[in-house]
């Protein structure tokens, strides 16, 4: 895979931006890291990236930044109070790559529209978690100006193995909002079948053969699967983040049409002040058998 010559700022390494940060450099592209927390830096600075002071000084030294931070609210406030974006050079891309929902997506595009009209955003949110992210395997759900694609193809190449570019700035997150939609199903399929087979007397294992015997799983259910049969509820994608796709899928609708989706957030904001919810999104099987314990 050959890099770019363009710089890339990643902004945000927590478990995706750091993930997304060592692919990029694993494909030769020169890179910036930041972070609020500066030893989520420490072994990215070992694998040869630079590590900037502040979100404002990567900006500033960076052709293409990326941002890779938990909502809206930090996005906003990364690009605003944190100096990011007014310190873009003129020409430069932001590629937001945050899921943070329509009108979240449409906030960003404002604030570049009145403020810096003369750089190019790009909206670009993943499907995929830890995994995929440390192996350069995420989707790339991208929109934006055709004319900055040949810049941004290097830098998607190393993070995902498939880009597909869907319209205008809005579309990536509009497609993000739907693929976390059917996530956030199949990961009910899943909690739910588990916790219902226990409740019956079923043994894990005999769920999991049963299961995978026929059509209905999908290869990411099925690691799903396999991990509570090993009772490993690790983060690969924490509840709290899953509840919160799911929220901005609800905002989304604008109405409350879509009962099954609002009676599943109700359902993880249990689970989630119950102190559960930066466990792997799993865990809801484990809760859900608690709760049909004899007491």
């Amino acid at each position: 895979m050959t890099g770019t010559s363009e710089k890339v700022a990643v902004i945000g390494v927590g478990t995706m931006g750091h993930g997304m940060a060592a692919s990029a450099l694993r494909a030769g592209i020169p890179t910036i890291v930041w972070d609020r927390t500066p030893q989520a830096t420490r072994d990215l600075a070992e694998q040869g990236a630079e590590v900037a002071a502040s979100a404002s000084d990567a900006a500033q030294r960076a052709a293409i930044v990326v941002t890779m931070v938990p909502d809206a609210d930090a996005v906003v406030a990364t690009a605003r109070d944190e100096g990011m974006l007014a310190a873009l050079a003129p020409g430069a891309v932001w590629v937001q790559m945050s899921t943070i929902g329509v009108a979240g997506i449409e906030r960003v595009a404002a604030l570049v529209e009145q403020e810096r009209p003369d750089i190019t955003l790009v909206d670009a949110p993943v499907s995929g978690s830890k995994d995929p992210a440390e192996h350069g395997e995420l989707t790339i759900f991208a929109s934006g100006p055709d004319a900055v694609r040949a810049r941004v193809t290097p830098l998607f190449d190393a993070l995902g193995h498939q880009t597909l570019w869907v319209g205008p700035v809005g579309t990536g997150t509009r497609v993000k909002i739907v693929n976390n939609t059917w996530l956030a199903f199949g990961a009910e399929a899943v909690d739910a079948s588990i916790a219902l087979g226990h409740r019956m007397g079923l043994d894990t294992q005999t769920i999991v053969d049963a299961l995978g015997a026929g059509p209905l799983v999908s290869p990411w259910q099925s690691a799903k699967l396999q991990r509570i049969a090993r009772r490993d509820f690790t983060p690969q994608f924490a509840l709290r983040l899953a509840l919160k796709d799911v929220r901005l899928a609800l905002d989304a609708a604008g109405d409350d049409s879509f009962a099954a989706l609002s009676s599943l957030a109700d359902e993880w904001q249990e689970v989630v002040a119950a102190g559960l919810g930066d466990q792997d999104l799993t865990v809801v099987t484990q809760t859900l058998e608690l709760q049909g314990a004899p007491r």
